[in-house]
């Protein structure tokens, strides 16, 4: 049963949560018989990191970091907080292990109050995902202020394009799952 964690990556506002709430209502619809949780970081106390191995942690840290090891695809909203990821993201990259990505596949929807940011995905975040060994999916959903209204996403290209992010998502995970398989079938042991 293939897993999927949807994290909203902020201790703060709403916006992110409801598009990532979104993605995740999709996921729930269109693939039934995934395993789809939602960490929202607004919800959990969480520690800083200190260097330790993540499941040497109690709590909602050990919960959050296992929770996201045992994930085969991850789908990351995030705000944009001074043209950057917010801390607490940025603080579970630090309680993960540097190659906790490998083999899963990551997504990433990013919500910012101007169009000014729209590169933060690339030249922040996706170098971390990178250096954390994810298969990145290429196109990431990029939400305005405008496109929001009363706790909802009012653009339909908003809409459609959550869809298609939660689609490739999941056709990436199943890509690199028989990808591995096949490999791991070129051993006789």
């Amino acid at each position: 049963m293939m897993k999927i964690v949807a994290l909203s990556g902020s201790n703060v506002g709403s916006k992110t949560r409801t598009a990532v709430d979104y993605a995740m209502k999709i996921a729930v619809e269109k693939y039934p018989e995934a395993e789809v949780t939602m960490l929202d970081l607004a919800e959990y106390k969480l520690e800083f990191s200190d260097g330790r191995n993540y499941m040497e942690y109690d709590g909602d840290t050990k919960y959050v970091t296992e929770t996201i090891m045992a994930a085969d695809a991850i789908i990351i909203g995030t705000p944009v907080f001074q043209a950057s990821i917010p801390a607490t993201l940025k603080n579970i990259f630090d309680l993960l292990p540097i190659n906790a990505f490998r083999d899963k596949v990551v997504s990433i929807i990013v919500t910012a109050g101007t169009a000014k940011h729209y590169l933060m995905a690339e030249q922040q975040l996706k170098p971390i995902l990178s250096y954390m060994k994810a298969h990145i999916v290429p196109s990431y959903v990029f939400i305005e202020e405008k496109d929001f209204q009363r706790k909802e996403i009012i653009n339909d290209d908003i809409h459609f394009r959550l869809q298609r992010l939660v689609e490739d998502t999941v056709i990436y995970v199943d890509a690199f799952t028989a990808i591995r398989s096949a490999k791991d079938a070129e051993y006789d042991f």
